[in-house]
């Protein structure tokens, strides 16, 4: 086939950092309070309206605490894992690298002695059904580097004695969560939001805060870590009193994101957004024969990092394609996750217009077709 002519108006489909809200520029973070303390008044405000929007977009339980954390998505977890976990036996669910990575956590580092393990390789889920929810339970809500994500909470306990831990930062924002399934949820601003890195969020149920100011874990707490005082919640915390210096003007660009969010229709509307463009792509992969998603069951498909599979192909190819349309300025960080099998990872997130999906499938199959094949003959 001939080379597309129509292009994406926005090639970045990353999967983190995120393209930013369709629009942006440098003059959205025209009001940030730089310059100021983030312990000043209008920066505490700032602080304070970020977790108001989050609350209020997200429709988070009021008794429930959200909070700002250091150190993005990553940050938020381990402050979670560090101060919580030890009180009762673990069940850890992993079926990607950063589910995997919580598993080397809390054995390696943590040293936690009872800790089961249900894992499953890139592309499938572990059996949910294996879990006790009389333990805690440590899981990925949607895997980032597998495109896989469980397609409910039905297999979470309602009367559950432990807690449940869910990364969530590729699904909060894109995905319907079920909070009074979920005892400590975190995520960042840099992916659905397409906000800036470095800054996480932290949601904890009363369960979790229970959990906290009854358990004092076997372990040294960094100052970055610890979200008590006398063995009480820091409440602080929860209400824009971070732990460390945040950037204001991260902080402006995600008040940005959250007003951007609500004028498409808040959380439905971000929704409808990601799905749509999950389904741009499915359309596209059942009339193709090359490619397909790495995810085995459709139900398990993620609307936000799509990873697809050229089950035909050598293992270079998925690399030699993203280079290619990288080459042509068509699609930027499209190659799948260094640790997954070779694929391609299309970031379907709210601030992604389904406009610029639809240009981007033709040049994967140009770049597939006359692209790579016509390379591989010279």
């Amino acid at each position: 086939m001939g080379m597309p002519t129509a292009r994406p108006n926005n090639p970045n489909f990353s999967s983190g950092p995120c393209t930013k809200r369709p629009g942006w520029n440098p003059a959205a973070l025209a009001d940030a309070v730089v310059g100021r303390s983030h312990r000043s008044a209008p920066g505490k405000a700032k602080l304070a309206e970020v977790i108001d929007r989050s609350r209020s977009i997200l429709g988070l339980p009021d008794d429930y605490r959200l909070g700002i954390v250091p150190a993005s998505d990553t940050g938020a977890m381990e402050i979670a894992m560090w101060s919580m976990l030890g009180a009762r036996g673990v069940d850890m669910l992993a079926w990607e690298s950063f589910g995997a990575g919580w598993v080397t956590d809390m054995t390696k580092q943590l040293k936690l002695e009872d800790v089961r393990h249900f894992e499953a390789d890139y592309g499938l889920l572990p059996d949910l059904g294996q879990v006790d929810c009389d333990r805690d339970i440590v899981f990925t809500w949607n895997g980032t580097t597998s495109g896989v994500r469980v397609p409910n909470g039905d297999w979470i306990a309602d009367d559950r004695a432990g807690l449940t831990l869910c990364d969530a930062t590729s699904a909060v924002y894109a995905m319907e969560l079920p909070w009074e399934k979920l005892d400590v949820v975190t995520w960042s601003w840099q992916k659905v939001l397409g906000g800036e890195a470095a800054h996480g969020m932290l949601a904890l149920s009363p369960r979790a805060v229970e959990r906290l100011e009854s358990y004092a874990p076997p372990r040294p707490l960094p100052k970055l870590f610890r979200l008590t005082k006398s063995g009480a919640l820091n409440e602080a915390i929860f209400k824009g009193a971070t732990i460390n210096t945040p950037s204001m003007l991260a902080v402006e660009d995600c008040l940005d994101s959250l007003r951007w969010a609500e004028s498409v229709g808040g959380l439905s509307g971000l929704i409808a957004r990601a799905e749509a463009n999950l389904r741009a792509v499915e359309n596209w992969v059942d009339r193709t024969d090359w490619i397909r998603f790495l995810p085995k069951d459709p139900a398990t498909r993620s609307c936000t990092s799509i990873c697809l599979e050229l089950p035909d192909d050598g293992p270079e190819v998925p690399a030699r394609i993203a280079q290619r349309l990288e080459e042509e300025g068509v699609a930027y960080d499209i190659d799948g996750y260094r640790d997954a099998p070779p694929s391609l990872r299309i970031w379907g997130g709210s601030t992604v217009e389904t406009s610029d999906i639809e240009a981007l499938l033709p040049w994967l199959d140009w770049a597939h077709g006359e692209g790579f094949q016509s390379a591989a003959a010279e």
